[in-house]
């Protein structure tokens, strides 16, 4: 067996193209098992020439995957789902990590990263934190010495966050606040995440579960503020009661990518912070990133006149 083969379940999405070239820089030879190869292609620049290669599999076929576990030393799991299209959350986030758990004890597999998130609890009223916790469970049973990581809403170049609110605020007079907005979260940089995996890999963190969160806490309200600020757009907050939010979301869950579903209703209702006791960041040498270093690289294309906004700023005041 290889000794710096690695598979990675997900890696064509947000999360797993960070990882993927982490991991390249850190010398390993990278297998994304994914359902679409071709789609995937572009992480390929991201390692020297053979370093990345592709793998069909969907993580709902056990056969599938021990194929694309072969010969790898590590396996990641990075794949998620935010809402139930085709596939299910029990699909990909029970089934799924039950499969590639399962495979990588077959299989030899020195070491298993599954990522999971902050907010997974099998008592929730969310499938989808109630999904994410049975994944977790699954994991423990098949993989005892698994690391779990469970992330706040992660923030970076590509992220189906900061870009989704500041691209609603471009149209949009009024930006909802869910709940009134105080929900309160931890906002994680990608690529931090993406090296703690890669620490994940060593021997020192077998078994462990780390949450994931930046330096900051912020409330859904103030992150609505700070995207404002940043892309220089003056929108209503409107606080918007679970319930009407709720009702809303009944029917914007039908949409092919909806913008609220009524399981995220459900997840808003809780925290996504990183708990006091929690082990994290910190306990895997990694300095966590502050939104506010990161966002403005890739917020500017959301101002009126995009990355020349404080300059046309500056010659007006000069003027």
């Amino acid at each position: 067996m290889s000794t710096n083969l690695v598979t990675i379940f997900g890696g064509s999405g947000f999360l797993g193209r960070h990882t993927v070239r982490a991991l390249a820089r850190a010398g390993w030879r990278i297998k994304v098992a994914t359902r679409h190869p071709a789609r995937g292609f572009f992480l390929r620049p991201l390692g020297t020439v053979g370093q990345i290669d592709f793998v069909k599999c969907d993580v709902s076929d056990a056969e599938s995957v021990a194929h694309a576990v072969m010969g790898s030393s590590a396996v990641i799991n990075l794949t998620g789902i935010l809402f139930q299209k085709g596939q299910t959350f029990e699909d990909v986030q029970v089934e799924g990590a039950a499969n590639i758990a399962q495979a990588a004890a077959r299989g030899g597999v020195g070491a298993l990263v599954h990522v999971s998130a902050i907010g997974a609890d099998l008592e929730s009223d969310s499938s989808y934190a109630e999904t994410k916790a049975l994944g977790e469970q699954a994991v423990r049973e098949a993989f005892a010495d698994a690391v779990i990581l469970r992330p706040s809403i992660i923030f970076g170049p590509e992220d189906g966050f900061f870009n989704k609110f500041a691209g609603m605020a471009r149209f949009s007079p009024v930006l909802p606040l869910v709940g009134g907005g105080h929900t309160r979260f931890q906002p994680v940089f990608v690529g931090d995440v993406a090296q703690a995996i890669v620490t994940a890999l060593g021997d020192a963190a077998r078994s462990r579960t780390y949450e994931l969160g930046g330096p900051g806490v912020y409330s859904f309200k103030e992150l609505l503020q700070l995207i404002l600020r940043e892309t220089g757009r003056k929108r209503a907050l409107l606080p918007l009661p679970f319930g009407l939010a709720s009702f809303q979301a009944a029917f914007l869950q039908m949409l092919p990518n909806p913008l609220l579903t009524m399981d995220q209703v459900k997840l808003l209702k809780k925290d996504n912070v990183v708990a006091p006791t929690a082990a994290g960041l910190a306990d895997l040498g990694i300095t966590p990133t502050s939104v506010e270093a990161v966002i403005p690289s890739y917020l500017w294309r959301f101002r009126a006149k995009g990355e020349y906004a404080d300059a046309a700023r500056t010659e007006l005041v000069k003027s």
